[in-house]
């Protein structure tokens, strides 16, 4: 589970579940972010955020994130290429511009499939795939994503039953920011900590 978010519980949970909770920074987050080197975290590039909001995507916040990240000598999992929300051709360009420069910083790259896309157009060298795209498109294709490649990663995943199918397709990984929109609200976190330990049937009585 992926998340921009740093309360006293999500720490807890870096400590007591390593590998299975971590951040997913974009470039508006990267900067107002305190770093701890015991939280994982992975990159983002904030197109589906400008998307919603209707705003035009900046290169030169994605590009300082990447360059800020490198000079203070953080790991990051995998840095997702800058992609275009639901268009098949344009996150393809994007992926032929920027994926040469993401790539010699030396991380994983993360490709966004979007509407319209199947196993033979992701990008011979993506070593990620990130599932993105409108939300029926997404859930009706994750189940091909996951047959078709090792390293999956799902977005916009806020319920349970989800995360648990994302679990059972062999999904690396999740994000979801609707988990913490309200703070530490307990039967949330206690839907996710049941996942973390495993415990599938007190999640469902949990529910």
């Amino acid at each position: 589970m992926l998340a921009n978010h740093s309360s006293a519980t999500f720490h807890h949970w870096a400590g007591k579940y390593p590998g299975k909770v971590g951040w997913l920074v974009g470039p508006s987050a990267s900067r107002k972010t305190k770093w701890y080197p015991w939280v994982p975290f992975a990159m983002d590039n904030d197109a589906f955020g400008a998307w919603t909001n209707g705003t035009e995507w900046s290169e030169s916040a994605w590009m300082k994130m990447l360059n800020d990240t490198r000079s203070n000598r953080r790991d990051a999992k995998w840095v997702l290429v800058p992609d275009v929300v639901a268009d098949k051709q344009g996150t393809l360009e994007r992926w032929d511009r920027y994926a040469p420069t993401a790539r010699q910083y030396g991380w994983d790259l993360a490709f966004a499939v979007q509407d319209g896309m199947g196993p033979g157009d992701v990008p011979t060298d993506a070593d990620v795939i990130f599932v993105g795209g409108t939300t029926e498109w997404k859930w009706s294709t994750v189940p091909m994503w996951c047959e078709h490649f090792s390293r999956v990663h799902v977005g916009r995943v806020n319920t349970m039953d989800r995360v648990w199918r994302c679990h059972d397709l062999g999904a690396e990984s999740v994000d979801g920011t609707g988990w913490f929109r309200d703070g530490e609200q307990q039967s949330r976190m206690t839907k996710l900590e049941n996942y973390f330990e495993g415990k599938r049937q007190m999640e469902l009585l949990a529910a």
